[in-house]
């Protein structure tokens, strides 16, 4: 587990939370198999998606991010590295492979 940190919850709310980081078991089996993956622990921030859209895209029904495409080129591996470190409640994992 990680230090409790502040996230936004439901509308303006502010809620205080602690989160543990992305796991590879708890990972939506929307992804596209390979290195990054988004797990349970997805809020639907949109950070994401905002961040590199031609790799993460929203799971409606389920109201969470998932990643559809691994990247393919070094532009899209940074965006990706990028929305992972961005990622407020660190739901996008890496598992060091391809």
């Amino acid at each position: 587990k990680r230090d409790p940190l502040w996230s936004r919850g439901l509308g303006d709310v502010y809620k205080r939370q602690e989160f543990i980081m992305a796991d590879k078991e708890n990972r939506y089996e929307d992804n596209a198999k390979g290195q990054y993956y988004v797990d349970d622990q997805c809020i639907d921030c949109d950070l994401c998606r905002e961040t590199a859209p031609d790799n993460f895209t929203r799971q409606e029904e389920g109201g969470y991010s998932y990643l559809y495409k691994q990247p393919e080129n070094d532009e899209e591996k940074e965006l990706c590295e990028e929305a992972l470190e961005g990622c407020p409640v660190e739901a996008i994992g890496d598992d060091g492979h391809e």
